[in-house]
């Protein structure tokens, strides 16, 4: 096999491998065509809810996102970084850094967060964050609201539920 051929290959088994991923996902959360996978993490960490009333809803109250916690592992199981918020921020070990805004959620399994896809902006700092233009949040477990009640006797008290979930990074080609 020459160089040509062992690129041409090479291409066609990352193209196959970005098309099987994404057609696994709802179509909402997909990534535009013409972007690659930059970095795939996995995000272990919590997330924290609010007893607030409801926006517009006199004397009612629900729970409410407050914001995540979260190291982000490679596939290896090292840390590589971190997600915090608010805003919504990915992290990586270098420095660089990217915050972004939700395009699209959809439906996971049941007792999970929905799978998510974020329009990164551009990167603060040079590394790993560098280039990220989309991010999809997928292999969802756990973060949903808590199950305890939300009442006005209750109102501002705060609860921290366990999650996990890949953030898949993404590049334009």
């Amino acid at each position: 096999m020459n160089i040509t051929q062992l690129i041409g290959f090479t291409g066609l088994l990352a193209f196959t491998a970005t098309t099987f991923a994404q057609s696994s996902y709802p179509d909402a959360i997909k990534v535009p065509d013409g972007h690659k996978i930059a970095l795939e993490t996995t995000g272990v960490g919590e997330i924290t809810y609010e007893c607030r009333d409801k926006p517009n809803m006199a004397g009612q109250t629900e729970w409410t996102f407050v914001g995540p916690k979260a190291v982000l592992n490679d596939r290896s199981g090292k840390q590589v970084g971190t997600y915090f918020g608010p805003p919504a921020t990915w992290q990586a070990k270098d420095g660089s850094k990217v915050t972004g805004t939700q395009l699209a959620v959809a439906p996971s399994s049941p007792g999970n967060l929905p799978y998510q896809l974020v329009k990164a902006n551009p990167a603060e700092g040079k590394g790993a964050m560098t280039g990220v233009s989309y991010i999809q949040r997928v292999a969802l477990k756990g973060g949903v609201a808590p199950g305890s009640e939300c009442t006005m006797a209750n109102k501002g008290k705060q609860e921290v539920v366990k999650y996990q979930a890949d953030y898949i990074f993404w590049a334009a080609n």
